[in-house]
């Protein structure tokens, strides 16, 4: 006998439930990018402190997922309560990063928390989408990912809403968006009606799956190519539109260039019905990869057309995530899907790291104009491991 009756009226609100507590939860993810023109002038901090406090996250987010895959911690518990109590912990840490700012060390320390505790948000809701639509998981890892996407755009529209007040606003705002999602889906999505499977933490033997599998081995090298310049991408956006903007029209400009992701992966979503998920992975990468090349231009060119493309390339750049991740869960051996997910996960992020280090950095002492067509290298090496799956459009 099923313990709670699946009616109508809460099974219509429960993804979209699901989805709004993960874009306010996720909210935190790029609260410093959001300002940090501002900290950089009360603290003169140089171009790089960017990348070493972007870096922080993702590495905290790498900590995390490891640490949660190996206790299984959400299959032990209550993966609401383990949404709440982390949505909880990402908004102290928030508010804890606004008050220590002036020191780097400690601000870099707060980041890093910040992003241990996003491991237990964004796989976590991912998990519970899971366990209530089996069956539509393709559709609703789009709409999950979509809200990764805007909820990571939203401090840039936080900052342009503020504009002349402090930069601590956006740190406090994101806190409390993160505090109400824990609150949001804790209390409006019941317990899952499934029997979650059996806690068995990570299964390092996934690492060999991946490895001796062709299929599984074109996702997980086609995902690493994608890695490579998505979070990059992200965090030289403002940097790219301070070439012509600035203030607020640059915030709601880098908000827009960042959500338009959230478009990719819905229409992405629907285009893979059709044709298949690793033609659309691979078009939106191939897509993504010329935009990088296509920089030096794109830099010199009308505005009309300059802000075509860094739409094009937002939409394209995160458009593909959602694919990948059902390339590899439909590919990978079902007994070793979450380790697989888990550690391509963490190797991504890893790829994702040096990326972002290398890049500003470079930034730093070249021309953005010569910068980014190197990016171009991930998407082509993507492309390029994705072809044994493109050869038939592999539907995941």
């Amino acid at each position: 006998m099923n313990p709670i009756p699946l009616t109508p009226r809460p099974a219509r609100r429960i993804l979209p439930v699901i989805v709004l507590a993960q874009l306010a939860g996720t909210s935190s993810w790029f609260a410093v990018n959001a300002v940090m023109p501002d900290l950089q002038r009360e603290f003169g901090w140089p171009a790089a402190a960017v990348a070493s406090l972007t870096s922080a996250v993702q590495l905290g987010f790498i900590a995390g997922a490891l640490v949660f895959a190996l206790l299984a911690v959400a299959d032990r518990f209550s993966a609401r309560r383990v949404f709440l109590v982390c949505a909880f912990a990402s908004a102290l840490c928030t508010l804890a990063a606004a008050q220590s700012a002036g020191s780097f060390a400690a601000l870099w320390f707060w980041r890093a928390l910040t992003g241990f505790c996003l491991a237990g948000i964004y796989p976590v809701g991912m998990k519970l989408a899971a366990l209530w639509f089996p069956r539509g998981l393709g559709a609703a890892l789009g709409l999950l990912v979509a809200a990764l996407v805007l909820g990571s755009a939203s401090p840039h529209a936080l900052r342009a809403l503020s504009v002349g007040a402090p930069w601590v606003v956006v740190f406090q705002g994101v806190a409390l968006a993160s505090a109400a999602a824990g609150l949001l889906l804790y209390v409006l999505v019941p317990e899952p009606p499934h029997a979650p499977v059996r806690a068995s933490g990570l299964q390092l033997r996934a690492l060999w799956a991946a490895a001796i599998d062709p299929r599984v081995r074109a996702s997980v090298l086609g995902y690493f190519g994608h890695m490579w310049e998505l979070y990059t991408m992200w965090v030289l956006v403002p940097a790219i539109l301070a070439t012509r903007l600035s203030g607020a029209a640059m915030s709601w400009a880098a908000f827009v260039v960042l959500g338009a992701g959230a478009l990719g992966c819905a229409v992405g979503g629907v285009l893979a019905r059709r044709v298949g998920s690793a033609r659309v992975a691979g078009a939106q990468l191939a897509i993504s990869g010329l935009c990088c090349v296509a920089a030096p231009l794109m830099l010199q060119a009308p505005t009309p057309l300059f802000g075509a493309w860094l739409l094009l390339w937002g939409i394209t750049v995160s458009g593909d995530s959602p694919q990948f991740s059902a390339l590899t869960a439909g590919n990978a051996p079902p007994a070793l899907v979450g380790s697989v997910l888990t550690l391509a996960n963490s190797i991504g992020f890893a790829i994702s790291i040096v990326s972002i280090q290398l890049f500003v950095t470079l930034a730093e002492h070249w021309p953005l104009a010569k910068v980014l067509p190197w990016l171009a290298l991930g998407p082509l090496l993507g492309v390029m491991a994705l072809r044994p799956l493109l050869k038939n459009g592999t539907r995941a």
